[in-house]
């Protein structure tokens, strides 16, 4: 027979009494359910203040597009971010990217949890100053070595695949563990190309990213090493972390590495190799880069160029500094709000409109530029790309190449489509909406195999300039390259499209600047006859 515990009342006033306490004090300390609300954060995340010792409620977190934020103060009361002219904290969201080497010691395989806290204290800061940040982590593999006690990395795609399963698993859970230190929750994240292959799949992705962000929520991206292979992985995560700041329309990318950024040449073997601050024409430093012979520091940093040229196209800026030094992360983004109006040009992404210069306090002196941690700045495009094009380029994996001359190339870039006779070459196998490079051939060979569709073409200087979905598979493209619209009916016994590729589905690399009308013939009277003129005079 159960008892009735005797330091209860059993009944009467004094019980009812007793039982409004607990429910009071059972409401005061259970955090309310987040209810879906835009720019709600849930109440009970915490994030911490510079001094780590307590806590206070972060400012609420942002909805989508323009971020605004009530105006939190430092412990001395004043302001140490960037306000409007209400007074009101603009936001930036910040994707920061940390490669195998920064947290995974290379030898022992154990994670460096000196790294990881430090990784953490920076985004419970940058959280309470009001941004959003997302981190992209690598590192499943190295910790799954470790986790099973293999010493050396296996060459068996399996074995690779199942160290991966093992170790992101242990990896995630020391995020969650670091990060509930602060209360503050995370998510996981796993992509690999056919996660967004489609726009349907890329808006889901991009609308989850979002979401748990206005959530104030810290998503952790990964690729699915334990189902990705070779045809539809990313590449490396320094592809995939500008892929996800493109995608969330990020202010700011930073690639961690271990050295303070892009130098002048080599820094270890050239003791006078100086950083580069800033960067403002990446397109040469790619052709540098990808050249035999490069000055440029090794140890990835070929890659990071490519995602900072990929990050940039899309308006992101774009910094490389030591992983080493987590807080470089918050001094470089404090330094860089204090003196935005003293920047040439405060370009912002798409649906974003331009970070106004601070209206507090002048910066401190601990924010001057002769203390601040080294780093590489890549500006940013003052026109980049949109939303879908981004996907076109950066999204998709190409399944072969469309070679097409000067004149179409012209008449893609004056926003029309791409027309048969613009096309002089496919190579590849690939089917009706598959996604293909686009190359450009700058004088057309007649050389029998060129005729056949072999390639290379001889005496061509190709040049790749973007990439497109295609109307028609590789093989119907082989047989009516070269041919007006009106051949592709009785040529192919159907016609889906008028055009080998729309103009919505095709994007360019960094294209801006307008073209001269087609001055291929054929081309030219293909316009005259879709626009409703009368061809050329023979």
């Amino acid at each position: 027979m159960l008892k009735a515990r005797r330091d209860l009342p059993e009944s009467g006033e004094g019980r009812q009494n007793m039982c409004r306490k607990a429910y009071s004090w059972r409401q005061s300390t259970i955090p309310a359910p987040y209810d879906g609300t835009h720019g709600q954060r849930p109440v009970g995340v915490i994030s911490t203040p510079d001094n780590l010792d307590s806590f206070s409620e972060p400012p609420p977190s942002p909805g989508s597009g323009p971020r605004e934020y009530e105006r939190p103060t430092s412990r001395q009361g004043e302001s140490t971010i960037d306000v409007d002219d209400t007074g009101n904290m603009k936001g930036y969201t910040i994707v920061i990217k940390l490669g195998t080497s920064s947290i995974v010691d290379e030898v022992t395989h154990e994670p460096i949890l000196s790294i990881l806290t430090l990784i953490v204290e920076t985004t419970a800061k940058l959280l309470r100053d009001g941004h959003r940040v997302i981190i992209v982590s690598s590192g499943a593999v190295g910790v799954g070595l470790r986790r099973m006690d293999v010493a050396t990395r296996p060459t068996h795609l399996p074995r690779i695949q199942a160290l991966a399963a093992v170790g992101q698993c242990r990896l995630m859970s020391l995020w969650d563990s670091l990060f509930a230190h602060l209360r503050q929750p995370v998510a996981q994240i796993l992509l690999t190309r056919n996660d967004i292959a489609d726009t349907t799949q890329y808006r889901n992705a991009q609308n989850t990213l979002t979401e748990l962000l206005d959530m104030g929520v810290v998503p952790i991206v990964n690729e699915n090493d334990t189902l990705a292979v070779s045809e539809i992985k990313f590449g490396d995560n320094d592809t995939l972390s500008a892929i996800t700041a493109g995608m969330v329309g990020a202010d700011y990318l930073f690639l961690m590495t271990d050295v303070d950024g892009l130098y002048t040449s080599n820094p270890r073997t050239n003791p006078d190799a100086q950083v580069i601050e800033v960067v403002s024409d990446i397109s040469s430093l790619t052709a540098d880069v990808s050249s035999a012979g490069s000055s440029l520091g090794t140890g990835g940093m070929g890659t990071k160029i490519v995602a900072a040229r990929l990050a940039t196209s899309a308006g992101v800026t774009t910094i490389i500094t030591r992983s080493s030094q987590p807080g470089s992360v918050l001094e470089i983004i404090r330094y860089l709000q204090h003196n935005a109006q003293n920047e040439s040009s405060t370009t912002s992404t798409v649906n974003k409109k331009p970070v106004s210069p601070p209206t507090s306090s002048p910066p401190s002196p601990s924010l001057a530029k002769a203390t601040l941690p080294a780093h590489t700045r890549f500006v940013p495009s003052t026109t980049p790309i949109h939303s879908r094009s981004f996907w076109i380029l950066h999204g998709l994996a190409p399944h072969g190449t469309i070679y097409i001359d000067t004149g179409a190339y012209a008449a893609t870039l004056n926003k029309a489509g791409l027309l048969p006779a613009g096309v002089v070459g496919v190579e590849g196998h690939f089917g009706q909406q598959e996604a293909v490079r686009i190359v450009v051939v700058e004088q057309r060979s007649t050389s029998a195999a060129a005729l056949n569709g072999d390639f290379p073409l001889q005496g061509a200087s190709p040049r790749e300039v973007g990439r497109a979905l295609v109307n028609y598979g590789s093989n119907e493209i082989a047989r009516i390259k070269g041919l007006r619209s009106t051949q592709i009916l009785p040529t192919l016994g159907y016609a889906d499209s008028e055009y080998v590729a729309l103009r919505e589905n095709i994007a360019f690399f960094g294209t801006s600047e307008k073209a001269s009308r087609p001055t291929t013939p054929a081309l030219e009277d293909e316009f005259r006859v879709l626009s409703g003129a009368s061809p050329r005079a023979a």
